[in-house]
């Protein structure tokens, strides 16, 4: 009831009564009535009433009372948090009743913001994965959670109806009362309804009872951060097909429109995956976002039918300069044994999505690609036109991944527990067994869907760990979207009875630590930091080293001789994973690692890398030596000096050894008043000139013809303080840096390397 109204003696009456001062009987009695109409009683007041009360008395209209429900979402902009109850505006009586279709659940109302609703019983689903009134970031949201008793668990179905219907219903089984789901989000709030069924529970009336409840989750798509692109690649000649059964290709074709399907729901799938991820490792709900495009809807089959438009993950489709014979040369096939040309499908990739996208310096695209014209040779035991590899320069960022099972991919969303439930087993006369684990559909669809998810997983920065999708934990994605496993061709054996969240596949803990800082996945509610990523080492007295970093020390990773994968490592972070609490300087001493790993690796030669906030890092190959007596040096003037870990690999012809003591340090002092850089795509030299017309060569004289000159300002005792460096397997760029805080171009290549 209104507020306004709630002080109001009212009784209940019929329409046709209530102007009068007598109370009428029959119309008290209708309700409790057993044996009279079935017409429901009217509980509407008239109009003429209302309008008479608000003439002698008034709401008020003070600010306090009269709230914007859009304000309300502002304190929940952070991730997981609750939205705030919402003090809504008393509305009138409306002339309809509330109706109840099911005992205990209203009626779906049309208000912006949706009001709290119980469940209807205990027994109705309970999402434990994300809180009600949390924000999310992406379009379609992995949800898990229970229904029913759990203590007596029961198998059954989750049907989810989605906000204003903008998206058809759902069905989710549930085994032993766990469900997983998928739902489809529309921007800004939506109210989600979840209906738990059962043959297995009893009705009072012979149909099947309904357990309803309710959950709001608020999408807020983001344009802030670069997006991760899709494409597919196309031969020249190309017939625009994969390699599919006959049977599939008589129920949903095998064409370039059919692979766009499925390749945008696999990438939705992978979005879905490494936001719980994120979610799970403490990081909130981010992750990577797709380029959108208005479009035929294709993530419900019903969209093709009724040609719903949508705004869904574009894929790109690029035309190769090259034919499918050449794409399908056994020399470039990775997984042929005698092949000599294994990596070249990558540069094949690479030049091609560089011609497309026409990248800019310093703004990388990222970019996961699929060969349409993968096809499997049965004769030759191999996928031609296939490789898995990832990667990239300072301009792409790539992965690529083969269309050879394509076919055991979901289209729609409808399809995601069919797909990863179809125990179908491969037809190698016309499809591939991949690594001999895809013997049945859903365990093809795992290998290839997962396996581009690790190799995107190189594109944004991961290198192989010891477990997780960055290993071969891929074998077991379907278990992420699935409550009860399929038997396995792989294993021979029954899988899991429940697929619980220790039994998934996973996104290592150093792998949600590279994503947590990297560009693709900035939120806006993220705090600005330092515009300079990098990290400084310098070995110090006492044996210690000093690491620096402006936008703070995340973590470290520990290499004793022998380990190519890091099972050592030293966080830094806040417990919510923020860079805010980051220490920008850290001491670190030999003792100090080798007392973090095992007794047996102790003595071992130490590597360590260090990682910034910022999304960079620093390797130092041999902790001992940089703490060591080759780690320092004695001064001209007296004073004890310290060398920085080695920048480059020395691997160059003609690479040697320069050592460079600037004036400044020696006795009598020189002053320092230029410094000539001799640089064209990287660094070949810098040239110190001294007062006095002395100079000193560090490097050697190269690129363009005479260098550029930086001279110093001597006449405001303006010194050297240090360097800025780009570097790799060379050194890519330097800038030089001032006591007045003056700071030089970039020489040489400004976005190579790593600064």
């Amino acid at each position: 009831m209104p507020s306004f109204l709630k002080d109001l003696s009212l009784r209940r009456r019929s329409k046709t009564s209530f102007k009068t001062t007598e109370t009428s009987n029959s119309s008290g009695n209708t309700s409790s009535n057993d044996g009279g109409s079935d017409e429901p009683p009217t509980y509407n007041k008239s109009s003429s009433t209302l309008n008479s009360y608000l003439d002698h008395q008034s709401p008020p209209t003070t600010l306090g009372s009269q709230k914007s429900s859009s304000s309300s979402h502002l304190p929940g902009l952070r991730n997981g948090s609750k939205t705030p109850p919402v003090n809504g505006r008393p509305r009138l009586p409306s002339a309809q009743g509330q109706r109840y279709s099911i005992v205990g659940m209203p009626s779906q109302s049309s208000e912006s913001v949706p009001r709290q609703s119980p469940a209807t019983s205990p027994l109705a689903p309970r999402v434990l994965s994300v809180s009600d009134g949390s924000w999310v970031h992406q379009k379609v949201l992995l949800i898990y959670g229970e229904a029913a008793d759990k203590a007596r668990p029961i198998d059954g179905t989750v049907n989810v109806c989605h906000h204003q219907e903008a998206f058809p219903q759902t069905q989710w089984p549930v085994s032993d009362s766990v469900f997983k789901a998928l739902v489809y989000l529309q921007p800004g709030p939506n109210k989600l309804r979840l209906d738990f069924t059962s043959p297995k529970l009893s009705s009072p009336n012979g149909q099947m009872q309904v357990h309803s409840s309710w959950i709001n989750i608020n999408f807020l798509p983001l344009i802030s951060s670069p997006p991760l692109q899709l494409c597919i690649l196309v031969a020249k000649d190309s017939p625009e097909t994969y390699d599919a059964t006959p049977e599939r290709v008589q129920k949903e074709g095998n064409g370039l429109s059919t692979a766009i399907k499925k390749f945008r729901m696999a990438a939705y799938l992978w979005q879905a995956f490494t936001t719980e991820q994120m979610t799970r490792n403490g990081f909130g709900r981010r992750c990577y976002r797709y380029e959108e495009e208005w479009q035929p809807g294709t993530l419900t089959w019903r969209d093709s039918e009724v040609g719903q438009m949508r705004n869904e993950a574009k894929i790109h489709v690029i035309r190769l300069d090259q034919t499918v014979q050449e794409i399908q040369d056994l020399d470039l096939a990775q997984q042929y044994g005698p092949a000599k040309k294994k990596g070249d499908l990558f540069g094949i990739a690479q030049n091609a999505v560089r011609a497309y996208f026409a990248p800019r310096p310093g703004q990388p695209q990222y970019v996961s690609c699929m060969f349409l014209d993968a096809h499997w040779d049965k004769k030759a035991g191999t996928v031609r036109g296939h490789a898995a590899l990832g990667g990239g320069d300072d301009t792409i960022k790539l992965a690529i991944f083969g269309s050879h099972c394509l076919q055991s991919y979901p289209s729609h969303i409808e399809e995601v527990v069919p797909a990863f439930t179809d125990c179908t087993r491969t037809d190698t006369d016309y499809v591939a067994n991949d690594c001999n684990e895809g013997g049945s559909n859903w365990e093809s669809a795992n290998i290839g869907i997962g396996a581009h998810l690790h190799e995107t997983g190189h594109l944004l920065g991961c290198p192989h760990q010891e477990s997780g999708v960055m290993l071969r934990d891929y074998v077991r994605l379907n278990r992420t979207f699935i409550s009860r496993e399929p038997y396995s061709t792989r294993t021979k054996q029954q899988g899991l009875r429940q697929c619980t969240p220790k039994d998934e596949c996973a996104w290592h803990r150093l792998d949600t630590l590279r994503f947590r800082f990297h560009p693709c996945f900035q939120l806006p509610t993220d705090t600005a930091m330092s515009p300079d990523p990098s990290v400084q080492v310098w070995a110090v007295e006492d044996g210690s080293v000093l690491v620096t970093a402006a936008t703070g020390i995340a973590w470290i990773e520990l290499f004793p001789e022998g380990d190519d994968l890091c099972h050592h490592w030293i966080e830094y972070l806040e417990q919510n994973g923020g860079p805010a609490g980051a220490p920008k300087q850290i001491t670190l001493t030999e003792q100090s690692l080798r007392e973090r790993l095992p007794q047996d690796k102790r003595k071992k030669k130490l590597k360590v890398k260090i990682f910034s906030c910022g999304g960079s890092d620093h390797e130092v190959q041999d902790f001992a030596q940089l703490t060591s007596k080759i780690g320092k040096t004695k001064l001209p003037d007296g004073r004890p000096g310290f060398r920085s870990s080695k920048l480059g690999f020395s691997q160059m012809e003609g690479s040697q050894p320069t050592e460079v003591i600037l004036g400044s340090h020696h006795r009598p002092p020189r002053l320092l008043k230029n410094i000539r850089i001799y640089h064209g795509n990287s660094l070949d030299g810098l040239e110190f000139f001294y007062e006095g017309d002395y100079s000193e060569l560090f490097g050697k004289r190269g690129g363009k013809q005479g260098g550029d000159d930086f001279p110093l300002d001597t006449r405001k005792g303006e010194l050297v303080m240090g360097f800025y460096l780009r570097a790799g397997i060379w050194i890519d760029g330097i800038q030089i840096l001032t006591s007045t805080g003056r700071r030089s171009q970039v020489y040489g290549n400004a976005t190579g390397g790593s600064g």
